[in-house]
């Protein structure tokens, strides 16, 4: 599927964002079909930093890529901000499908574009990416290539997808461009830090938040507690999200800024 940018038709009703989301509360009514990933605590966690990342960004138009996109709530909130020209990529019909009509029905433009991560962008520069990728542990490797479970499942270690996003971002970030990237802490965040150092970004923690298990996690806990991954009985995690940054290249001095 590809959908150019919508029109914001001036008859569709503002929706008034929730104040102060604490990775509970949605920050927009999210409407997701059967299949599609329902916007969690980890959206609207990282949504709380992209609001930050936007706010505080001096300078529009601003280039932002959702990758994972699901129903599209985090783009929906970048569009939301002046000056944005957002993109929302996922490999899933039905996903975009909702991405589309939640635009409309919130009166917000965005484009959609099917495909595997970053390959349908290649070329392309952003200013900001956020993503939320498929991380809950699973029994192997074997990734489903349909259905709800395939914006869980991220292998053994729940690492598959979210190592891809730590390997492909960098080759779209703009100079002085910014990944918010959201998992739990089950996945090894040194590792994520250290992977997208690798690349040549400037990584650190931006978040974090202790929940109870979902749905997902709590059926898959027993499996955890035997890979000591969790303690037993722990029926928390720590979600975080991971802020990296591409250096700027002074032109003239040929050395990386600020």
């Amino acid at each position: 599927m590809s959908v150019d940018r919508l029109p914001s038709p001036a008859h569709l009703p503002a929706v008034r964002e929730l104040a102060a989301p604490d990775g509970r509360r949605p920050h927009l009514p999210v409407l997701c079909g059967p299949g599609v990933y329902p916007a969690q605590r980890d959206t609207w966690l990282l949504a709380d930093v992209l609001r930050g990342e936007l706010l505080d960004s001096p300078v529009a138009p601003r280039r932002v890529l959702e990758l994972c996109s699901g129903a599209g709530a985090l783009s929906l909130v970048a569009a939301g901000f002046p000056g944005t020209d957002v993109t929302a990529v996922d490999c899933s019909r039905r996903a975009l499908a909702c991405a589309w009509v939640n635009a409309r029905r919130l009166g917000r433009r965005l484009r959609v574009r099917r495909g595997d991560l970053t390959a349908p962008v290649v070329g392309n520069r952003y200013d900001l990416v956020v993503a939320n990728p498929p991380y809950v542990p699973t029994p192997d490797d074997d990734l489903p290539s349909r259905g709800v479970m395939r914006a869980f499942d991220g292998g053994r270690t729940g690492r598959i997808v979210l190592d891809r996003v730590c390997d492909e971002v960098p080759d779209v970030l703009a100079p002085g461009g910014r990944l918010l990237l959201v998992h739990s802490g089950i996945n090894d965040v040194d590792e994520t830090l250290r992977r997208l150092r690798s690349r040549g970004l400037d990584a650190e923690v931006a978040a974090r938040c202790e929940h109870p298990f979902g749905p997902v996690f709590t059926a898959r806990a027993a499996m955890l507690e035997e890979r000591g991954l969790i303690e037993p009985g722990q029926r928390t995690e720590e979600l975080v999200v991971v802020r990296a940054r591409r250096p700027v290249v002074s032109a003239v001095q040929g050395r990386d800024v600020a």
